[in-house]
């Protein structure tokens, strides 16, 4: 059990580290005045889930998950 325990934390510090880093390269979501004119519904506003950004927020969606199932995991007793 304790290889089992080692290799899990070691999976979770890399996780936290890829975490740490999609949120680092992820745009800011101030859009400034332009988002009052309706310049946000741009080409690249209305498919954003096919663009880099959208990727981003996907693999961040991923790697949250894990870090929470790792985080739950390593806390228990056995």
């Amino acid at each position: 059990m304790d290889i089992l325990r080692m290799v899990l934390t070691i999976i979770f510090v890399i996780d936290c580290i890829a975490i740490t880093v999609l949120v680092l390269m992820q745009e800011g979501k101030q859009q400034g005045l332009g988002s009052i004119a309706g310049m946000a519904d741009t080409y690249w506003g209305k498919n954003k889930g096919r663009s880099m950004e959208g990727n981003l927020v996907r693999a961040t969606k991923i790697t949250g998950l894990l870090f929470f199932v790792l985080a739950l995991v390593l806390n228990l007793k056995f």
